[in-house]
């Protein structure tokens, strides 16, 4: 159960407010964070948005996922997780990035017990209501103090992205330079190509899951190709060099063939020598 301090309403589902959570024990303030809801009720949920969404949403935060991990930065990624800010409704952006903390499996973001709130929110529209994510986001965002929000509009093959502005707590929307938004809590850019949304660092796109392991099977393509060469040049050098000591074999019994063949000619010529001094005597 909640504790008594703080009541949770399940038909309004919210984190308790800062001054809440500060009064608060440990034990307190883990029983509430087990007993906030990781679902919407069935009558906020969104309805699904078919694989378009599904796919364009798991291919941001695995290629995102992927950048972070090769370059040994801490980012939490999350996609459809529940967040909850202080004494707010809770809501769940298709993905959200939060820098420099653990990257641990997570029911929730609750910012008051992880001592931080989101520094970058997505969502991604494919045939659903555009005013929630285009304008009631684009307020309530920034009110929390979500550092950027952007918002990849799969239907139209639109990108729109938004950076707060600290002093009023209201958003600037952030202007393409070059085709490409730039994120500054990410540190890529960001563009929509052939029906995607892709990341780039230094005008190079970072390779989704499926161009890594195209990649990878070139690569294993070569080193079996180029072992198999490899395998098949030293066959031919240990034929050659097989065929060598053949060769000088040959050469050395032909050598001594030819010596035996010499001295036994020499001592026929010898004996030959002999007999006829022997016939010679006898005549004489």
């Amino acid at each position: 159960m909640a504790p008594s301090s703080y009541r949770l309403d399940p038909d309004d589902p919210r984190a308790p407010t800062q001054e809440q959570w500060d009064s608060l024990t440990p034990a307190e303030r883990t029983r509430v964070v087990d007993n906030l809801p990781s679902e919407f009720p069935v009558s906020e949920a969104n309805p699904p948005e078919g694989d378009p969404h599904f796919e364009a949403k798991i291919r941001a935060r695995e290629v995102l996922g992927g950048f972070f991990s090769r370059v040994g930065r801490k980012v939490y990624l999350g996609s459809e997780l529940p967040v909850y800010y202080p004494g707010e409704r809770m809501f769940a952006p298709d993905i959200i990035a939060i820098m420099d903390v653990e990257p641990h499996s997570r029911m929730c973001w609750v910012v008051s017990a992880e001592n931080k709130g989101l520094d970058l929110a997505m969502e991604i529209i494919v045939a659903g209501e555009r005013r929630k994510d285009l304008e009631r986001n684009v307020e309530r965002y920034a009110r929390l103090g979500i550092h950027e929000y952007f918002v990849f509009d799969r239907g139209r093959l639109k990108l729109n992205g938004w950076r707060l502005d600290e002093s009023r707590r209201t958003y600037r929307p952030i202007l393409p330079q070059h085709g490409f938004l730039r994120s500054e809590v990410l540190g890529l850019e960001l563009q929509v190509d052939d029906e995607r949304l892709r990341f780039y660092i230094g005008g190079a796109a970072l390779p989704e899951a499926q161009e890594l392991i195209t990649r990878l099977e070139h690569m294993v393509e070569r080193v079996e190709a180029n072992r198999t060469a490899l395998e098949q040049q030293l066959a031919e050098e240990m034929r050659l060099r097989a065929e060598e000591s053949r060769l000088r074999a040959e050469e050395s019994r032909l050598r001594d063939e030819e010596s035996r063949l010499r001295m036994d000619a020499e001592r026929r010529l010898a004996e030959a020598l002999a007999e006829l001094e022997r016939l010679r005597g006898k005549q004489g």
